[in-house]
């Protein structure tokens, strides 16, 4: 007889999203191939006019608000230099997501890959975040996903307290714009940063905190579950308490005491 427990269908979902990854993570994230598509007739379109790229500011030391929406901040405040980071970086990862979002989803700082593209969660990590969101129900596009950071430390270290410091306001902007239901911080550094708490994660979870005047939830960060898949029970099992609290519009359904 089997003494392991029975796994829920969602925890069974993501076990086999990871045998997946194991058996074909070189051609999903390091080689990916082209894909081939047969021939199709296509009709003629009416000539749309092209849509222009956003223009970002070369100021330095843009003012951090207020500002009308997500747009007219992330063009005023792109060129910020505040701290050292602003002049390595690749590109400024300001956000993304839907600006009528419920939940706000807040890492620490961009890695390679994000400094690469401009976009939060876009590697391995934000692949898995990604495939986690569609099994309660829910997509990148309808939450909004940022980090305390915009621009990525040197070989993804923490951050420390003068680019804290200077880029956590553009956070507090954002949420002022966005005026979100819920707060999400992905992993240990998000939480203990933006909480100004030493705890560890294992006593920051499963309660529900305050930041910015709303409610403050903690889950393990993606990249965790990629080096350890035994977190992913508590994982899903955060999410679905989340999802539970959105929907009840009450801070603590569904919470285990």
């Amino acid at each position: 007889m089997s003494d392991q427990t029975p796994k829920s269908p969602i925890q069974q979902k993501v076990v086999d999203y990871f045998s997946y990854i194991s058996l074909y993570e070189k051609e999903l994230y390091l080689s990916p191939q082209p894909q081939q598509h047969p021939p199709s007739i296509t009709t003629p379109q009416a000539k749309s006019k092209p849509k222009q790229p956003m223009t970002i500011s070369q100021n330095p030391y843009p003012e951090y608000s207020p500002h009308n929406d997500l747009v007219t901040m992330h063009s005023a405040i792109g060129g910020c230099i505040r701290c050292a980071l602003g002049s390595s970086r690749n590109k400024f990862v300001f956000g993304v997501g839907s600006k009528e979002a419920k939940v706000v989803f807040v890492g620490e700082a961009p890695g390679a890959e994000e400094d690469k593209q401009g976009f939060p969660f876009v590697g391995r990590a934000g692949k898995l975040l990604d495939h986690l969101l569609n099994e309660i129900g829910w997509s990148r596009e309808e939450v909004y996903i940022c980090n305390i950071l915009k621009c990525r430390p040197p070989n993804n270290r923490d951050p420390v307290p003068d680019e804290i410091e200077q880029c956590e306001p553009y956070l507090h902007e954002q949420l002022r714009i966005l005026n979100p239901q819920f707060l999400v911080a992905l992993g240990r550094v998000a939480a203990q940063t933006l909480l100004r708490t030493n705890a560890p994660l294992r006593e920051l979870r499963g309660r529900v905190h305050s930041y910015q005047d709303k409610p403050f939830w903690v889950i393990y960060h993606p990249a965790a579950l990629l080096r350890n898949q035994n977190l992913m029970p508590d994982t899903v099992k955060d999410l679905l308490t989340l999802k539970k609290m959105v929907e009840t519009g009450q801070a603590d359904a569904g919470i285990s005491t």
